[in-house]
């Protein structure tokens, strides 16, 4: 269970950096959500997602004794997580990395119906809807790492600019002018090749056996569709930018479970010789 008030919070930290175990718990699964979705848009798929997830909560908790309360706590996370997000190479589009110009070409000139029928006899309407919230995220590798990471804080967190700013290293004016032009990229792109929502010609349906084929999707692992939803609630006041119809009508703001291994890795960690770190540093 989530500590209801920023005082319980404070007072299940002290308990953790003072050795006890279920309150380090606590506080880190209160937590994992968050680093969880964070890392899913920013790297593109749910494996580079967990190993990120995983990097992040270790330093969280052996960092656990440095926090101040000098901000929320979620907003110290965050520091940390964006930290370690915008460094991170492992993933799969670091190794290729995409454009917008190499998106919409793809779109466009794709010979999607050469493909043989790779369903393996999966609905195509399942695959479609899989391909759909992926493909959320593939556009988000389109950005440069920081215009990602702003259009994430502001579009599917609705973190306040002031907040946001002072996690980026920004001013909150340069991170909203920012985030309109990042807001205005991704509604252009959207506009002009996306058929669900745009004018575009690319149609989920039409693509699913392409998708297979290039590995973008698999039929025996529907991530996103046998993720269940979570609700990531922030401990921060209402954000300056109010939830626009780009983020309502592509599921910029849908959010995931956690693999059942990032929970296991904190068991393992609070079972393990490392916990007895989490007060020393």
């Amino acid at each position: 269970m989530n500590p209801s008030t920023n005082e319980e919070l404070l007072d299940l930290i002290k308990k953790a950096t003072a050795g006890d175990k279920p309150s380090l718990e606590t506080v880190m699964l209160s937590v994992q959500d968050l680093v969880f979705n964070l890392s899913l848009r920013m790297l593109g798929t749910f494996p580079d997602a967990e190993d990120a997830s995983q990097d992040i909560l270790l330093k969280v908790m052996t960092h656990l004794s440095s926090f101040r309360g000098e901000s929320s706590f979620s907003t110290w996370v965050f520091r940390i997580a964006v930290n370690h997000l915008k460094d991170y190479k492992k993933h799969m589009f670091a190794q290729f990395p995409l454009s917008f110009e190499f998106y919409g070409d793809d779109i466009q000139n794709a010979k999607t119906e050469d493909v043989p029928d790779m369903t393996q006899n999966v609905e195509k309407a399942i695959l479609a809807e899989e391909l759909k919230l992926s493909c959320t995220n593939v556009m988000l590798q389109c950005l440069d790492t920081e215009s990602r990471c702003i259009f994430i804080l502001g579009t599917m967190f609705q973190v306040d600019s002031r907040i946001a700013g002072d996690i980026l290293g920004i001013t909150p004016e340069a991170y909203r002018q920012r985030l309109s032009r990042v807001r205005k990229k991704m509604a252009d792109f959207l506009t002009e090749y996306c058929g669900e929502y745009g004018k575009g010609k690319c149609r989920c349906t039409d693509r699913v056996n392409y998708a297979i084929q290039s590995h973008r999707i698999h039929p025996t692992q529907l991530y996103f569709q046998t993720a269940a939803p979570a609700q990531v609630t922030l401990d921060v006041k209402k954000a300056m930018e109010e939830i626009d119809d780009l983020s309502q009508e592509f599921s910029f703001c849908k959010t995931f479970q956690p693999p059942e291994n990032l929970k296991r890795f904190i068991e393992e960690f609070l079972n393990g010789p490392s916990f007895s770190v989490v007060g020393n540093n």
